[in-house]
């Protein structure tokens, strides 16, 4: 098992094989708003949601329609959120997020790092992926390194990624298997495997889920994943999620990382905490909006 300092680190590149996603999903007649300067509201778009675990795809799309339906979230255009990455030490990342999700725009400003955006500084630091480009400033002053760079694409791209996850584990090159059912904490989940197929990722070895569906809710509420370009090729890296409905979607508000010792055993505090507050969506950004 790596050392918690290595996955803590991996833990920010999970999941970018998902990133090519389609934009917009078929059937988006809805014209549903949820901002307060907006006086006439309509109600959010329900679908029947079909669920056979003889067929998991049909897991995988109840997924998204329990999260609220990924036509009622385009509908709400974009969101901000106040952000808090803390490690177990409590050294942490707080950053103010904003995406616009068509197009994927993604922008962020940090007003503390101390784990993964230069740890060593104080000044406040932007990051701002449109168009496929990244910039950064730090103290308003833009800067061009290809290490401040290449962290800014990351963590843009993954940010916006743990806030959409639910919404995009359908992406084309995604398989799964249906596991059957297991019992946690007296609760029922059904557990679904998912992996890529490498001709669509570009990767040879990629990440493996076990995700955890709720039968109630549909929602997953925890998820085992290994890390193969990390050394890590087993599912043993446990998440937890706690959602918060917002505007008709189920945000998932906290997520927990679970990192076990060379013996197998997990901690009883997590790892990583990943909490998200302050969420408001449909705030009329625009992609000239997202700058540094």
């Amino acid at each position: 098992m790596k050392t918690t300092q290595i996955i803590k680190v991996a833990m920010l590149s999970l999941l970018l094989v998902f990133l090519s996603c389609n934009q917009k999903k078929e059937g988006d007649t809805s014209t549903k708003t949820t901002s307060e300067e907006v006086s006439k509201k309509e109600e959010p778009e329900h679908k029947e949601i079909t669920y056979d675990v003889k067929k998991p795809e049909t897991i995988i799309k109840a997924i998204a329609e329990a999260s609220g339906g990924w036509n009622n979230l385009w509908n709400l255009k974009d969101v901000e959120y106040t952000y808090t990455y803390k490690q177990a030490d409590g050294k942490k990342d707080v950053s103010l997020e904003r995406y616009i999700f068509d197009g994927e725009y993604s922008w962020g400003k940090y007003t503390t790092h101390q784990v993964n955006v230069l740890p060593e500084g104080e000044q406040p630091i932007v990051q701002c992926f449109a168009d496929k480009k990244v910039s950064v400033s730090i103290d308003g002053k833009e800067v061009t390194d290809e290490k401040t760079l290449g962290t800014a694409d990351f963590l843009r791209q993954v940010n916006y990624y743990w806030f959409m996850m639910n919404f995009k584990i359908g992406d084309p090159g995604t398989t799964y298997e249906y596991l059957g059912q297991e019992t946690v904490d007296g609760k029922a989940y059904d557990k679904i495997t998912v992996s890529y197929d490498p001709q669509k990722t570009g990767k040879e070895a990629n990440d493996a889920y076990i995700l955890y569906v709720n039968t109630e809710t549909k929602l997953i509420d925890q998820f085992y994943f290994s890390l193969p370009a990390w050394g890590i090729n087993e599912t043993v890296l446990l998440m937890k999620v706690k959602y918060t409905e917002i505007d008709g979607i189920q945000v998932s508000t906290h997520r927990y990382a679970y990192i076990p010792n060379d013996k197998g055993e997990y901690p009883a505090e997590p790892s990583l905490s990943e909490i998200s507050t302050n969420v408001k969506f449909n705030n009329g950004f625009k992609p000239e909006d997202f700058k540094i």
